[in-house]
């Protein structure tokens, strides 16, 4: 166990929005960390180019997060690679633990931990995990050549995920649960043009049998009531993500979604000191240059925070 001095701020999370609250931080002068298990968070997923981003016609996201890194690199800034597990209010401080057992002291937090693959919940799909069942098509999309496989969803990480896996596999069933596709129509068209996808909307899937690995899925024709089945050799999960929050406990108020609420203007959390920017937040839409942008927001309210405490 390691217990270290207090900083002025402590990001939690290295994806767009946490690096770039680091770089507004280094470059008002604050003594910085940043803790984060890895850099990148769900950027490095990204199985299509981005295209969307300022100055950058096309760049995968692996690239963009690694410029993000170089730039994070040129400033005097603490890394620790860990996870956190716990977060406590101390006066006008916050003490924070991460799984390794180390502790840290802070003014401020500002918390970017975007979100993880939301699952599926239905019965065998913890049971194939890793067996057919996956949540990453750019990781596992290769191990399915010349098979079938389905992909659960009907937005655009959905589509993403046809359209990659189209390179490998010979036939892909998209299941949505909803009458209709709610990816953007040229998504739609891309995958579609490969031939090799079957859209099956107002589809409910109720289960993920397979002796060793995957085999079958089975799914209810919600216009007809009828169970069905189709023969898959694998299953790639896209119905979004859940923010990654459970070490906040009772400092925060959740939306709906699970998403940490947050004052629009400042980036705070109903805790004062505590911020929060980035997918892990209600701020809509999700996005990368949306999330570096409130990283960026973050980080000012934070430094004026920081200044107004060290006043008391």
């Amino acid at each position: 166990m390691t217990i270290h001095g207090l900083y002025d701020v402590i990001i939690i999370g290295g994806g767009p929005a946490g690096i770039t609250a680091s770089l507004y931080a280094a470059r008002q002068k604050m003594n910085a960390l940043i803790i984060t298990r890895e850099f990148g968070g769900q950027i490095t997923r990204k199985v299509t180019p981005v295209e969307n981003w300022p100055g950058t016609v096309q760049i995968t996201g692996p690239d963009l997060i690694n410029s993000f890194q170089k730039h994070l690199r040129k400033h005097k800034i603490d890394i620790e690679r860990d996870e956190v597990s716990k977060i406590k209010k101390v006066k006008n401080y916050f003490c924070i633990t991460t799984k390794s057992k180390n502790h840290f002291k802070t003014y401020a937090v500002i918390v970017a931990t975007g979100a993880d693959p939301r699952p599926l919940e239905v019965e065998g799909e913890q049971h194939f995990v890793g067996k057919g069942v996956s949540y990453c098509p750019l990781c596992d999309g290769p191990l399915f050549y010349n098979k079938k496989v389905a992909v659960i969803g009907g937005g655009n990480s959905a589509m993403e995920a046809a359209l990659l896996l189209s390179k490998y596999v010979n036939h892909i069933y998209i299941l949505e649960a909803s009458d209709k596709l709610a990816a953007f129509k040229d998504n739609q068209d891309k995958v579609l043009a490969t031939k090799k996808a079957e859209i099956i909307t107002s589809a409910k899937v109720l289960k993920i049998e397979g002796a060793k690995t995957v085999e079958k899925i089975i799914y209810e024709d919600k216009t007809s009531k009828h169970k069905k089945e189709l023969e898959v050799d694998g299953i790639f999960i896209e119905i979004g993500n859940q923010p990654a929050t459970s070490f906040l406990k009772d400092l925060v108020n959740f939306s709906k979604r699970d998403e940490i609420k947050i004052n629009p203007r400042t980036c705070q959390t109903r805790t004062k000191g505590l911020f929060a920017c980035g997918d892990v937040t209600d701020v809509f839409p999700k996005q990368i240059v949306v999330a570096a942008g409130e990283g960026s927001k973050a980080a000012v309210n934070a430094y004026n925070y920081v200044q107004d405490v060290k006043k008391c």
